[in-house]
Order: C-alpha cells, then sequence, then structure tokens
C-alpha cells in the first residue's frame, strides 16, 4: 500500500522540488488540495492529518501554526523551514550527522529539514571537532557562494529579469544569518562561526569553505590527516564522497566548479591547501540535499525505506 503525502506550501521552491520528485514515485500517493484552498485551514488540517508524512514548505511562523494542526499521532512532520531546527523535541533531517542520527529519525514524528549552507557546513566540520583535531572552542570562520535560488521565487524573479545581476553579491553583512544556531550546535562548536554567504548569478549550486589554521588544531596535522578523518567518517554514506588529495579534482584548471552536483543528493568534500593553511571545502545542490533531496531522504528512512530511492 503506497503511503501518503502531503506537501503543504507545494507552491515555493521546495515545495515544487519534492513535490516532483514524489510524482515520480509509485510507492507514493501524493495529497493534493486545491489552488484555491491552499490557505484554507480546515482543509490544510484535513490532509496533513490524513498524511502517513506531510512536508512543511513554509515561512517558519506559518510552519509552527502548522504543526498545531497535527492530531494524527501517525503522521510525521517534516519541517523544511528553519523554526525547528535546534528544538531537542525535533529530530534533525541528517541523516549522516552522527551514528544514531538515523534511528532519531526513524522513531520522531517531528523532524527538521537543515538549511543548505548548514548542511555543507556540519558535514565538512563536525567530524574534525568529533575527532578532537579541532576543539569545540576554535574560532571558525566560513564562506559560502549559492545560487539565487536558495532566496526563494521573488530572488529568482529578480535575476531572471532584464535587471539581473551579473556579479557575486555577499549579504546577511551583519553576520547574523538564520543558519548560524544549527551550524553552532550540530557541528559541536562552542559559539556560532564567523559566517559570510555570496549569492552568485547562477541558478543552482552551492560551496561552503571553512578556513582552518593547523596552529588551531590540538596535534600537528596536514591536509591529507584532514582529509583521512573526513573519509573515515563517511566511509559508509552513499551521499557523501570525499574527493583524493589532488586539485584536478576540484574541475579543470585549478577553478572549482560549484555547480558539479546539481541535480543529485551528494555533497562533495574537498581538502585544498598544505602545512602552514587549508580549507576545507563542502559541495551540494542547494535545492537538492540543501533543501528537497534531503527532505525526501529522511521520509525515506522514516518510513523504513531504501534511503536513497527516488534520489541520485
Amino acid at each position: 500500500m503506497a503511503h501518503k503525502v502531503f506537501v503543504d506550501g507545494q507552491e515555493g521552491t521546495t515545495g515544487l522540488q519534492i513535490d516532483a520528485c514524489l510524482a515520480r514515485r509509485s510507492d507514493i500517493e501524493v495529497l493534493r488540495i486545491a489552488p484555491q484552498k491552499r490557505k484554507d485551514t480546515a482543509a490544510r488540517k484535513r490532509l496533513i492529518n490524513a498524511s502517513d508524512v506531510t512536508f512543511l514548505c513554509l515561512p517558519d511562523a506559518a510552519a509552527r501554526e502548522a504543526v498545531t494542526l497535527v492530531d494524527n499521532p501517525r503522521t510525521c512532520v517534516i519541517d523544511a523551514s528553519t523554526a525547528h531546527r535546534v528544538d531537542p523535541a525535533w529530530a534533525f533531517g541528517l541523516p549522516e550527522l552522527a551514528r544514531d542520527q538515523r534511528a532519531k529519525i526513524r522513531a520522531s514524528k517531528r523532524v527538521a529539514n537543515p538549511g543548505c549552507h548548514a548542511t555543507a557546513f556540519i558535514l565538512a566540520l563536525r567530524p574534525l571537532v568529533a575527532d578532537g583535531l579541532v576543539p569545540a572552542a576554535t574560532p571558525i570562520a566560513a564562506s559560502s557562494i549559492t545560487g539565487y535560488s536558495g532566496g526563494g521565487k521573488k530572488l529568482i524573479a529578480a535575476y531572471q529579469s532584464a535587471q539581473r545581476v551579473d556579479a557575486p553579491r555577499p549579504y546577511a553583512l551583519g553576520l547574523t544569518h538564520k543558519h548560524l544556531p544549527e551550524m553552532r550546535v550540530y557541528s559541536g562548536l562552542d559559539a556560532a562561526p564567523i559566517f559570510q554567504p555570496i549569492v552568485g548569478p547562477f541558478y543552482k549550486g552551492l560551496a561552503v569553505t571553512i578556513y582552518l589554521h593547523p596552529t588551531q588544531f590540538s596535534r600537528r596535522a596536514g591536509p591529507e590527516d584532514v582529509r583521512q578523518i573526513l573519509a573515515g567518517h563517511y566511509a559508509d554514506e552513499p551521499f557523501i564522497r570525499v574527493a583524493p588529495p589532488a586539485l584536478d579534482a576540484a574541475g579543470e584548471g585549478g577553478f572549482f566548479d560549484v555547480e558539479a552536483n546539481n541535480d543529485t543528493n551528494r555533497v562533495d568534500l574537498f581538502v585544498f591547501g598544505n602545512d602552514e593553511r587549508m580549507v576545507v571545502v563542502a559541495r551540494l545542490d542547494n535545492l537538492g540535499k540543501g533543501a528537497s533531496g534531503a527532505a525526501v531522504q529522511s521520509m525515506n528512512v522514516h518510513l523504513g525505506l531504501e534511503e536513497s530511492l527516488g534520489l541520485v
């Protein structure tokens, strides 16, 4: 029997991607709401409680309100907003986070989908903190370049209009980006990093770069030592690849291809530099593993299905 799934906020960027992914699957019955009733609370409540899984692709306040509509104890809610990401009552929807994370996602009826920047940052740094190489008290700086689709419909429209911008644009210059709480909590740091995101003149693709100085390490280590820690940590993870220590692995001519993982649920991790300074770079599709792909992956885990079902 097919699992019943409702996407609340299906008309948004993430909702559309989830819907497109689920529409191709014979094991999923997508519950649909009439366009004129998308803001009808009673209609939404009926579909939420008729579902095995409901994805919330809504602003934070609307996501919090939607959770109050759930009265079916069997309904699992996967929230793509930032509303519940550091709430201890919610499982963090990153199966690769820790050895027991899949069990937490499987057991929980409340799953918070990670943010795109946060996913890349956490996957790149957490193994180094868990290993003890990077002490939790270490001040960390990172940057991220991402496609404009991460800004939603209004930003997409602006970039695709006649007045589109052709230069990368740093933003969140007050250093209070909304992903910072989950970046701190789930990487294991004592304090949030200095984080500078940049939106680029391309539709999708994302790369987070974490800057590391070996004097910050708890022991002597070079780039290959860092790469080995990452490779060992993710040895059995189907969606995470740790690149060999060659610059050619990043792209042609030494230029890094931010878009190489587009249309996939993959994350590539790279370590560049030398014994005096280095960077760890995590690359993903901000609409894939950074949003809709991660949500579908968590749904598969929760329902006890093959984790990669419907994902590339």
